[in-house]
């Protein structure tokens, strides 16, 4: 569901294909329920193991990350920093993970390729990053740590099952349609490069 809240446009999981039609590259949304953060070796897991994901992200969200949790009381968890990790360490087991797992939302840090573009696009999901720095702020919407799975890989790759509230801003940089925001931005500074090489190589041509 998408919920339009103080100017925000907001996705609530669970996520259905149909919800991100009018979502494209550029837009900025933020997301309510759940959200699994969700790396490396967890993908590997999943992927090349073929070991069932204990949390159930379909329909849900997953944020590439390797957060600072704080144990608390009754085996509870407090977020402390949840700052995005790369997300193209993910990019050759993205198209696999996302037909088995049923993700509809990714969260990471930098862009993706062909592999999770052609997964969005064949089974209506989006990437989206969220601007580094920000591990901090990221966590104050983090109202409750619900889950936590596969605690023997460590903190960093735990499956950190979280509840969130307006988690965000988020970039939506790969949308259902395949469409990919950082592949098709550099084929436009590239253009605009190499029409300023010429420019000012006809302008310092003189210099030998």
């Amino acid at each position: 569901m998408i919920e339009i809240r103080d100017g925000k446009k907001v996705l609530i999981t669970p996520v259905s294909a149909e919800d991100l039609k009018d979502i494209h590259i550029g837009d900025i949304i933020y997301l309510d329920g759940s959200l699994t953060t969700c790396r490396d070796v967890a993908h590997r897991r999943v992927v090349e193991e073929g070991r069932e994901i204990p949390v159930d992200v379909r329909n849900n969200a997953i944020l590439h990350a390797g957060p600072i949790i704080r144990p608390l009381e009754n085996d509870k968890f407090e977020m402390v920093s949840v700052g995005p990790t790369t997300s193209m360490r993910m990019e050759k087991f993205e198209y696999e993970f996302v037909q088995t797992t049923g993700v509809r939302v990714i969260v990471g840090k930098g862009g993706m390729k062909e592999n999770t573009a052609n997964a969005c696009k064949d089974f209506g999901c989006i990437h989206c990053v969220i601007p580094a720095g920000n591990a901090v702020v990221a966590a104050v919407c983090v109202e409750e740590i619900e889950r936590a799975e596969w605690r023997d890989l460590g903190m960093p790759e735990t499956l950190w099952n979280c509840r969130v509230k307006e988690f965000g801003p988020l970039i939506v940089s790969i949308d259902a349609e395949g469409r990919n925001y950082f592949e098709e931005k550099k084929v436009e500074y590239n253009k605009r490069k190499d029409e300023q090489v010429d420019l000012i190589s006809k302008q310092v041509g003189f210099i030998k």
